[in-house]
């Protein structure tokens, strides 16, 4: 029987059924949703709804559950509506009236909602987590690579010498700012919505602080319609992890570009990389291929989020249920991707000879413009100068380290023989020094924050909510 067939005067068809039961996905929140059923039973047996003696045996009766469904024994039913329906069930199989007694005072609504809240905070801990990780990888690379030369690109063209500890940085503190979002996101997922019944509040004496306090919420809901119909810290959470995924997406393909032949800057691990069934020779960096093709995926779960929420009404409605399938999608992705890109990196092969041999002579104009600026050019002056020192290279087919002083002179008599000592990617680098710049100092500066970024972080996961937990 439906928990709420009483109203009703025939069974729900057949294809109802199927179109509506959600416990085919909905059953990633049983845990949770136990947790949840053994704090209210607590706060109804305050309320006077269970004695002392009968609340043990409720306690007892959802601890052998739990213990059942982790040993992958307590079988679920197509016939149970949702998770809360099945756990009601099982309840009352074991104790009879007393099983039934445990909604008192409660709706699906806000029991949906506490149970997401459970489920979404746990998996921002074990996303932090791997985020943690993730910069872990990039900042040991990183320390190896201070001195390691390549092309910066920008448009897809090289644009100026690099160290490859800059690019790997660059990664690192895009993470730490998705780590700001997971905080910020955590701390807004953490607040209960338990007892805020259907819309109106219970109708008991819940004290719903104590409620909080026994599931770890930092908080409780100000309002009961609020709380049972705004999904918006899971459109938050999605947005995170597309956030996340968008990032990843961007260096999986740079590394997909820099391990094929034509580069050849770095080498994909055996175990990250897949072959072809006809081409023998082939090795595909199919890892990286599928970050990139996941976060079309989260992008696609958030904007399902978005669309389903903002033409229903403000008050609980049955489209709510639609947003599971997109929140359990998005973290699972998020979260296998972040570990995959971190795995690459690790086993990561460089070239940082072919990343030398492959700079374009071309990669010093800015810093031709930029000494005849110290000699008292104005930069546009000087940008234009060297433009055309840049063209009669291409069309007589030398570089700029062949051509003769005579030449350089006849563009500008403020160069010197001190010209040729720009042409060279160390000395490049050395000149950009400047904080948060790609110079070798520049980047032990970076090395030195990042560390202590990251060992503040893992601090804070060892001693707060951000620890990564027991999954649910």
């Amino acid at each position: 029987m439906k928990v709420w067939s009483g109203r009703f005067t025939q069974e729900t068809a057949s294809l109802m059924e199927a179109f509506s039961g959600s416990i085919g996905f909905d059953r990633k929140l049983v845990h949770a949703d136990l947790t949840v059923n053994k704090a209210w039973a607590r706060v109804l047996a305050k309320a006077g709804v269970y004695s002392d003696v009968e609340l043990q045996e409720v306690l007892k009766a959802l601890d052998a559950i739990e213990a059942d469904v982790r040993a992958g024994t307590q079988p679920f039913s197509d016939q149970d509506e949702d998770i809360h329906s099945a756990t009601e069930r099982w309840l009352t199989e074991k104790i009879g009236d007393l099983g039934m007694r445990i909604h008192t005072g409660r709706s699906r609504n806000d029991q949906v909602v506490t149970d997401t809240r459970l489920y979404v905070r746990t998996e921002l801990e074990i996303l932090s987590h791997a985020v943690g990780q993730l910069q872990g990888a990039c900042l040991a690379l990183a320390k190896k690579h201070v001195n390691t030369v390549m092309p910066g690109f920008t448009h897809l063209r090289q644009a100026q010498p690099i160290s490859f500890a800059h690019y790997l940085l660059a990664l690192f503190f895009q993470m730490d700012r998705n780590q700001e979002r997971l905080r910020q996101c955590h701390h807004r997922v953490n607040v209960l919505p338990l007892g805020s019944g259907a819309l109106a509040g219970a109708g008991f004496p819940i004290d719903r602080q104590d409620l909080a306090d026994a599931l770890g919420f930092e908080s409780i809901s100000d309002n009961s319609i609020d709380a049972t119909a705004d999904r918006d810290f899971v459109t938050e959470t999605l947005f995170v992890c597309a956030q996340i995924m968008l990032h990843l997406s961007r260096y999986a393909e740079d590394l997909i570009m820099w391990s094929a032949e034509s580069f050849s800057y770095i080498q994909i691990d055996d175990a990250y990389a897949t072959g072809s069934s006809m081409m023998p020779q082939k090795k595909n960096p199919d890892s990286l291929e599928l970050i990139r093709g996941k976060t079309a995926r989260v992008i696609g779960d958030h904007t399902t989020l978005l669309a389903l929420m903002k033409g229903i009404p403000s008050a609980y409605v049955r489209d709510l249920q639609e947003d599971k399938e997109p929140l359990f999608d998005a973290l699972e992705q998020t979260c296998q991707s972040v570990l995959i890109m971190e795995a690459v990196l690790r086993t990561l092969t460089v070239h940082p000879d072919r990343m030398l041999a492959s700079l374009d002579p071309a990669l010093y104009a800015t810093d031709l413009a930029d000494y005849l600026v110290a000699k008292g050019l104005s930069f546009r002056e000087a940008h234009r100068i060297v433009g055309e020192i840049v063209t009669a290279t291409e069309q007589t087919g030398k570089t700029l380290a062949d051509l003769d002083m005579d030449v350089f002179r006849s563009h500008s008599p403020l160069f010197d023989e001190d010209v040729r000592d720009l042409l060279d990617p160390h000395a490049s680098l050395k000149r950009r020094n400047i904080d948060g710049g790609t110079g070798p100092d520049a980047i032990r500066k970076q090395i030195e924050k990042a560390d202590f970024v990251l060992q503040k972080e893992l601090s804070c996961q060892d001693q707060s909510v951000l620890a990564a937990p027991e999954k649910y």
